[in-house]
């Protein structure tokens, strides 16, 4: 052992000399290095915790990389993608890789149940109407393998999508239950924005709370082919019959949605390219039309869908010139059901029953989520997948793009990294609390000890370890400092991680209450970056040392 620490170890334990001063000055300074230990490991561990409560969030209602159509610049507005595609193999091969799952959006309206309210009219009486609200929400259609650890998480009551069951099933927030006073087990009216919305009934069979309001307003969980069917991708075929008629004949067509480039028609003789036909009267007829997808340059054609069109007459036979018409000369059609709508004349009436074809949307997605195993690996996983499919077109002749969450929701996570900058600012703040007392600490023991520095510097000893003696005087004072400061630490983090002390509002913070992550790597840098830079600083102080004169300081004690 050496004599400076044999020394430092004595006076350490010496109760005697100088307490009047020096005592006051030394719990003063190992508060001081408690408090701030006890500032920087909760501030870490609560911005930590929220940075990581927030991005887990995020990317537990979108992945941390999207697969999308080249072009697309919001993930719930992109276009189609072809659902299979041989890429998609080669991609799951790549390191980091968790899971690849397709998805498809699409917005749609929640309507309320009606439900009685009561209103204050101008002249101060109140007044009891019937309501029935709309919210606007988006429909995200998701497959039987996809990862529901974090919705199952936020549950707070029922089951996510049974992919078993033959009744449609959806998955919403509270706030959304709340707002159009819906409960576990209701069905629900979505209406569907396309050129005529359309209407569908689903049952409720989970509710979620995730805190994050901006997802919770306007995500709804529901099986994939559902929302395919809503939306309008690849090609859906039915066989119409138009408003108006042709030189009294009636006009039998190919109604179809999507791309019309290219198509053939068969009405029973053939693929042709004549889309419809004239008919002068109508009778009890049944129609089919396939529609099949020709290639020129290679000279094939693919059947793509076939659609159905059945007419009832309450007579053997109507002629086309007498259906009742509307002032503009446009064939009356009175809707009956859905898909069937009737129509009459002098001579009888006709029922009509339009049966839509199943389409190519089967085929097609909004894109992919990649998820991936580690958040660090982000960066390396988004440029190889970009060097994978990024200007290399797929078997259906579409370029890929792959967009990072770190873009499509830059400014939240931008803010989220602005926190780092106000961690460094309270940690330097109370770094430079914790030194200055640590000095004045350092400089009383000094003042104290002046004589035995005299008579140390008389027998021989030199300056530095003279100034050692102190050093570890002051590394002492530190640890104890440390020590109560992670004590005191650790409790209220233990306390707020388990009792939820204090609360946020969702709305501005995103989260109910303070997160808190005990990471033990940032815990102890936080640690030792104290200690450190509280020793370094003190060297200077201690260089009061070199100025103490032997004789000067024998004569004063």
């Amino acid at each position: 052992m050496s004599f400076e620490i044999f020394i430092s170890r004595r006076l350490i334990h010496n109760k005697l000399q100088g307490i009047k001063v020096s005592k006051p000055i030394v719990r003063i300074s190992i508060l001081s290095i408690a408090l701030a230990i006890v500032v920087n490991v909760v501030t870490v561990a609560i911005v930590t915790g929220f940075q990581h409560e927030v991005r887990n969030k995020i990317t537990g209602f979108n992945a941390p990389l999207f697969l999308s159509k080249k072009g697309t610049q919001q993930i719930f507005e992109g276009e189609a993608v072809w659902k299979d595609q041989k890429a998609l193999q080669e991609l799951k091969g790549i390191d980091g890789i968790s899971s690849i799952s397709p998805v498809v959006f699409k917005p749609a309206m929640l309507q309320s149940k009606r439900y009685a309210d009561t209103i204050q009219l101008a002249t101060g009486k109140d007044s009891l109407i019937t309501r029935q609200d709309i919210l606007g929400i988006v429909m995200k259609g998701v497959e039987k393998d996809y990862d529901w650890t974090f919705i199952q998480k936020h549950l707070l009551s029922g089951r996510v999508v049974s992919f078993q069951s033959k009744q449609e099933e959806l998955v919403l927030s509270k706030r959304m239950a709340d707002q159009l006073n819906y409960r576990l087990n209701d069905t629900v009216s979505v209406y569907y924005v396309k050129n005529q919305p359309v209407l569908r009934k689903y049952k409720v069979v989970g509710i979620y709370q995730t805190g994050l309001e901006e997802y919770d307003q306007k995500l709804v969980f529901c099986r994939l082919p559902e929302v395919q069917k809503m939306n309008d991708f690849g090609i859906k075929t039915k066989i119409v019959i138009d408003d108006q008629l042709s030189n009294g004949s009636i006009v039998l067509k190919a109604g179809v949605e999507g791309k019309t480039t290219n198509l053939l028609y068969d009405w029973g003789s053939g693929p042709d390219i004549y889309g419809g036909f004239y008919l002068p009267y109508l009778k009890d007829t049944n129609f089919r039309l396939i529609v099949y997808q020709s290639d020129p340059r290679r000279g094939t054609k693919s059947p793509i869908d076939t659609s159905y069109l059945s007419i009832r007459c309450s007579s053997s036979f109507v002629f086309a010139s007498e259906i009742n018409k509307d002032e503009s000369g446009a064939l009356i059609k009175e809707e009956s059901g859905m898909d069937t709508y009737q129509m009459t004349s002098k001579n009888g009436t006709i029922l009509v029953t339009e049966q839509e074809g199943v389409g190519t949307g089967k085929n097609f997605v909004s894109g992919f989520e990649v998820r991936i195993n580690d958040w660090e690996d982000l960066k390396r996983v988004e440029e190889e997948i970009r060097g994978s499919i990024e200007m290399r077109p797929n078997e259906n002749n579409e370029l890929m793009q792959v967009s990072s969450i770190l873009d499509t929701e830059n400014d939240l996570f931008a803010w989220l990294s602005f926190l780092d900058y106000n961690v460094y600012i309270i940690i330097f703040l109370m770094l430079l609390i914790g030194v200055i007392n640590v000095g004045s600490a350092m400089l009383v023991l000094i003042v104290v000890r002046t004589s035995l520095i005299g008579m140390l510097k008389a027998m021989g000893a030199r300056d530095w370890s003279i100034r050692k003696l102190f050093l570890y005087q002051a590394a002492f004072l530190i640890g104890r400092g440390l020590l109560y400061g992670n004590i005191i630490g650790f409790l209220l983090c233990y306390i707020q991680l388990k009792f939820s002390v204090l609360t946020l509002d969702p709305v501005v913070y995103y989260l109910d209450k303070v997160p808190i992550e005990i990471n033990l790597l940032s815990w102890l840098l936080v640690n030792l970056i104290t200690f450190a830079v509280c020793m370094v600083s003190l060297i200077v102080p201690s260089y009061v040392v070199t100025k103490i004169s032997p004789t000067k300081a024998i004569r004063f004690n």
